[in-house]
């Protein structure tokens, strides 16, 4: 507010002293000792006011790690099948958590079955945990990353995380704790900006120190779900890889990124190519009965280098469930939204996801018509996806 002649701060001198002679009433008017209790709660609200603006403008890495301090024990949770951002973040927070004298436990439900994941924990020495039920859960404070809802094994539904740490859309939240960036291309920069603010040195130094095998894993966690770089990127990405990349071992990460190729998945890839489905630029491929789930997204991965192809969806069946991944470059086309509605009548199916890549799981007896379901063949489920990518659905 611009003050001409003094005339603003003269008004407020006559309101400040009109106030006097009221406030100096109800003061008097008190007893010596509801004076006092008034007193005290003034000041009780003031400084718990205080205590709260000051914590709430603590950096999230800094409220992270108090939280942490106050238990003794946490599971740190990954999603379903985890892939290196999943299990890299979980070593970001299994590396916080030491700092305050809290054991943490990395725990996952599925199974780790693609040739990065199974190359990222091996070269990486990570000691994960396999669940089937909430019952197995290490620990009552659970910490969810890469991943805002529990799921993927019995009881998921009840359990209450004490904090969410993660990138992907979802309305789930930590009853203490939730940091969810759906701008970030990867929930393992997050974990590289709790370790800034926690003061930690890449190159060795007094406090919390960043060894070798995280900054590697942290740096292909986000590598993994960028694609490398290229795919969903913020600028956040490339400042955390910056800050990473003195501290990585070369070796380490040449052995990651590039491990051997199972026969099953080269099969899948090779199936995707010859027997795709093509309309205009948006290709579907049923690849049949699979043995291993994670060829899918891989297959899908391939078909996207084919010249004139903006958008893919490949699909195949294993133990009576119809799994789905797709992509896009395609600015039309948000492919979790696309398998979202193609999948949308069918019961006991679901799909999600982002703009550039989507999965799901339809079950066989329902898309064949269990029950009162009506059910649809594969090439009206092939139809439904095409129209879906092209808007009509």
């Amino acid at each position: 507010m611009i003050v001409r002649n003094g005339s603003t701060s003269g008004t407020f001198r006559r309101s400040g002293t009109a106030l006097v002679g009221p406030v100096r009433e109800f003061l008097e008017s008190l007893e010596p000792l509801m004076l006092s209790l008034f007193v005290v709660a003034t000041v009780a609200v003031a400084v718990g006011g205080w205590w709260v603006v000051s914590w709430f403008r603590r950096p999230p890495g800094v409220r992270f790690q108090r939280l942490l301090g106050e238990y003794d024990h946490v599971a740190v949770v990954m999603h379903p099948n985890p892939d290196p951002d999943a299990m890299s973040c979980a070593m970001g927070v299994a590396r916080i958590a030491e700092t305050v004298d809290t054991e943490a436990t990395l725990q996952y439900a599925g199974e780790i079955r693609h040739q990065e994941n199974r190359a990222f924990r091996t070269v990486l020495d990570l000691d994960l945990e396999a669940i089937e039920a909430s019952s197995e859960l290490a620990a009552d404070a659970v910490v969810l990353v890469d991943h805002n809802t529990p799921r993927g094994f019995a009881g998921s539904q009840t359990v209450e995380p004490i904090a969410v740490i993660d990138h992907h859309p979802g309305n789930g939240a930590g009853t203490e704790f939730t940091d969810v960036r759906t701008g970030y291309g990867a929930a393992s920069t997050i974990i590289v900006e709790y370790l800034d603010e926690l003061g930690a040195t890449m190159n060795g130094g007094d406090g919390l120190e960043v060894s070798p095998e995280l900054a590697t894993g942290l740096l292909y966690g986000i590598q993994s779900d960028t694609k490398h770089l290229t795919n969903g990127c913020s600028r956040a990405e490339f400042d955390a890889c910056a800050a990473l990349f003195g501290a990585i071992d070369e070796d380490l990460l040449d052995r990651v990124a590039n491990p051997q190729v199972s026969d099953d998945v080269l099969q899948v890839k090779a199936t995707a190519i010859t027997e795709k489905r093509v309309e205009g630029p948006f290709a579907v491929c049923d690849v049949g009965e699979i043995s291993n789930v994670d060829a899918i997204p891989q297959a899908a991965d391939e078909l996207m280098q084919l010249e004139g192809v903006t958008a893919v969806v490949v699909y195949g069946e294993r133990d009576g469930t119809i799994h789905l991944s797709g992509r896009s470059r395609d600015d039309r086309v948000h492919m979790g939204e696309t398998l979202r509605h193609a999948i949308s009548d069918i019961p006991m199916a679901n799909a999600g996801g982002h703009a550039r890549m989507g999965g799901g799981q339809v079950s066989v007896d329902h898309m064949d018509g269990i029950g009162t379901s009506e059910g649809i063949s594969r090439d009206e489920f092939e139809q439904r996806l095409f129209s879906a990518m092209s808007g009509e659905r």
